[in-house]
């Protein structure tokens, strides 16, 4: 049986000891912080930490903007300088979530100034889809070059090429960072052939995404440092490549260092234009590439050839791969059921996602028998069959490939 028990940062597997000042629990605290700088108690800070156990260990602090609360008032700058004195001594918290609030460079000055702490017991930072630029980015590089940080989520900030280029920097000194998510960060073609040198030098980063940058150029130049970088890291375990505008020529690059790298176990090309003969690239990689776990080729164009092309590397008993998404591919029933026949056979694949091709009777019947046959678990795929007037058709399920290959949305839900 294919253990498929997700990766445990080391922060999941060690508890933290609580030290906070004389039983002051840490809405008491958060509310004489307010009082003392005269900033205005935010409702929705006050409710989450008042619900907080004060005997929870290794837990993440969620004031996500977009959370669906009864009380929800986005946090500014204000808001996290509270937060950050609040948790200077407060060692239990080991993950902030920040995402979707109103936080600017102001705000991610305070934040680099808790990570700075000798004593932080911060692990884990999210800070996605807000509102910092260069400066902010510029002084969390600075927070990464003395403290042990290990996840920093970034993603849906404009930080700007000095923003980055200072991550950059203190990335190829930092030796405690393993996962980095810089999405929708508007990064350009230099911004990511950087990040492949410094890959090629810091041997701690597993995680990495960089989906859509802003590449103008057709060139594809990121390809083929990418692959060289493939060919040396032994670090990297998980790598975001989404709505990069990968081509088939770029993929053929890609593949030459896939095809040498030994670590990497989780590759997202989503939303690519990787048609048959990228299929074809990719097949060869999982003849010779003994690590790769996870594949997301969603929202590309592999069509029939493609599928059955990649359906003979999955059939190999000897192949790695287990998790497999090929959604709106515009995959027709021949290929879908060589992808059955793949599943069916001792091949190790046990996740397919498939929804969002042309589902006709044929490959409907063939899902259902993997289903009722045991072969593909009903939770793991996203089709569940169903019958009318004798025949068989597939219902969409709200089931997908996991987004990561890490637990990290729970930092201290660890160690069961």
């Amino acid at each position: 049986m294919v253990n498929m028990t997700p990766l445990l940062f080391p922060w999941q597997q060690t508890l933290v000891p609580t030290s906070m000042m004389a039983n002051e629990t840490i809405s008491q605290r958060y509310t004489a912080v307010c009082d003392k700088h005269e900033i205005k108690i935010n409702p929705f800070i006050l409710n989450v930490l008042q619900q907080t156990s004060e005997a929870e260990r290794n837990f993440t602090l969620n004031l996500r903007g977009n959370d669906n609360q009864p009380v929800l008032q986005r946090l500014g700058d204000e808001d996290v300088f509270a937060m950050s004195k609040c948790l200077q001594n407060h060692q239990a918290v080991t993950g902030l979530d920040l995402r979707y609030n109103n936080v600017s460079d102001e705000g991610a000055r305070h934040l680099a100034d808790l990570i700075k702490v000798e004593n932080s017991a911060l692990r884990s930072l999210n800070l996605m889809f807000n509102n910092i630029q260069k400066e902010g980015a510029e002084l969390l590089a600075g927070g990464l070059q003395n403290h042990s940080l290990m996840s920093l989520k970034l993603s849906g900030n404009k930080l700007s090429k000095k923003g980055f280029v200072a991550l950059g920097r203190a990335l190829q000194r930092n030796q405690t960072l393993q996962e980095l998510q810089l999405a929708d960060c508007d990064l350009d073609t230099t911004d990511v052939l950087t990040l492949s040198i410094v890959l090629k030098i810091n041997q701690t980063l597993r995680s990495v995404d960089i989906s859509r940058p802003l590449l103008f150029s057709l060139q594809e130049e990121w390809t083929w440092s990418f692959s060289e970088m493939l060919e040396t890291n032994s670090s990297l375990v998980e790598l975001h490549l989404g709505k990069m505008g990968l081509t088939d020529t770029g993929l053929e690059r890609l593949a030459r260092g896939l095809k040498q790298n030994r670590s990497l176990r989780y590759l997202d090309l989503r939303c690519n234009r990787v048609t048959r003969d990228g299929a074809q690239h990719l097949a060869e990689v999982l003849t010779q590439n003994s690590s790769l776990e996870v594949l997301d080729l969603s929202a590309n164009r592999i069509e029939d050839e493609g599928a059955t092309c990649l359906s003979g590397a999955i059939a190999r008993p000897e192949c790695p791969l287990r998790e497999f998404s090929v959604c709106r591919n515009n995959i027709r029933t021949e290929g879908l059921l060589s992808l059955s026949q793949a599943v069916a056979s001792a091949s190790g694949l046990t996740h397919l996602y498939i929804w969002g091709n042309q589902l006709q009777e044929p490959v409907c019947r063939a899902f259902s028998q993997l289903i009722s046959g045991g072969h593909l678990a009903p939770e793991h795929t996203d089709v569940s069959p169903y019958q009318v007037d004798g025949h068989v058709f597939l219902a969409e399920v709200n089931q997908r490939l996991r987004s990561t290959l890490f637990c990290l949305e729970t930092v201290g839900a660890a160690t069961s």
